[in-house]
């Protein structure tokens, strides 16, 4: 997972730097790494919960899918890529800080 890889990067910073200028980066990264991870479950969640609805209608009747569970798997698709743009822009922002203090 790229955020692992990320974290690892940030831990090898942390130790490699201990001013006070790249620890208040560090405590940054590390909070935003923690809000992307707990997004990313959520979705994940939020997908398997659809996912189960979709089946579940699907051997209730034939092929017929509410519209509201439609509804909500095209709002989990806006989310993940508003979460992967997000993401992208945090990937671009730690990787300038770590070119600067790696």
């Amino acid at each position: 997972m790229e955020i692992r890889f990320l974290q690892e990067r940030l831990e090898e910073i942390a130790g490699d730097n201990t001013g006070r200028e790249v620890s208040g980066q560090v405590e940054h990264f590390q909070n935003q790494l923690i809000i992307h991870r707990e997004q990313i479950d959520q979705l994940k969640h939020r997908i398997n919960i659809n996912l189960d609805q979709v089946t579940a209608e699907l051997k209730r009747s034939s092929n017929f899918i509410q519209e509201a569970t439609v509804d909500a798997a095209n709002q989990i698709g806006a989310d993940y890529e508003q979460e992967e743009q997000l993401f992208k822009t945090l990937r671009q922002e730690f990787n300038r800080f770590a070119a600067k203090w790696m």
